[in-house]
């Protein structure tokens, strides 16, 4: 993968975990019961831009790790609104923070992946202009 390609992914991909640090936000919320209408706006914006921020980062990377499509589609389907997550039995809304908790990591995994062959690629460009390679 160029360099500039995947300065861009990783770049997209901190966007998208800064969504899923939202989501997480809301569930707080939702346990509080403690949200406004705007509340419930936001949710459903960040829901959104998860949804399509999915669609554009499985498009992109490249070998496993991430979470698996289903997964992310079960959690945001499973959380309809902050209201209804915090009318959801206890041990309901624990299996939501879980499932948020899984898929953030596989997607912090998926962004140290990245970051790991960004240094490698700086290594690279670093040895390829002192020996006069691009």
């Amino acid at each position: 993968m160029r360099k500039k390609k995947l300065d861009q992914l990783i770049l997209e991909l901190e966007t998208h975990v800064g969504c899923w640090k939202q989501f997480n936000h809301y569930l707080s919320l939702a346990r509080s019961k403690n949200f406004t209408p705007e509340d419930e706006n936001q949710f459903l914006e960040i829901k959104s831009n998860i949804a399509q921020g999915l669609q554009m980062l499985m498009s992109q990377i490249e070998g496993g790790g991430a979470p698996p499509r289903e997964e992310v589609q079960a959690l945001l389907t499973n959380a309809p609104s902050i209201r209804y997550m915090g009318e959801l039995a206890d041990n309901s809304l624990r299996g939501l923070e879980n499932q948020w908790h899984k898929i953030f990591l596989d997607w912090q995994n998926v962004l140290g992946q990245l970051k790991v062959k960004q240094k490698e690629l700086e290594g690279q460009s670093f040895f390829g202009s002192l020996f006069g390679k691009k």
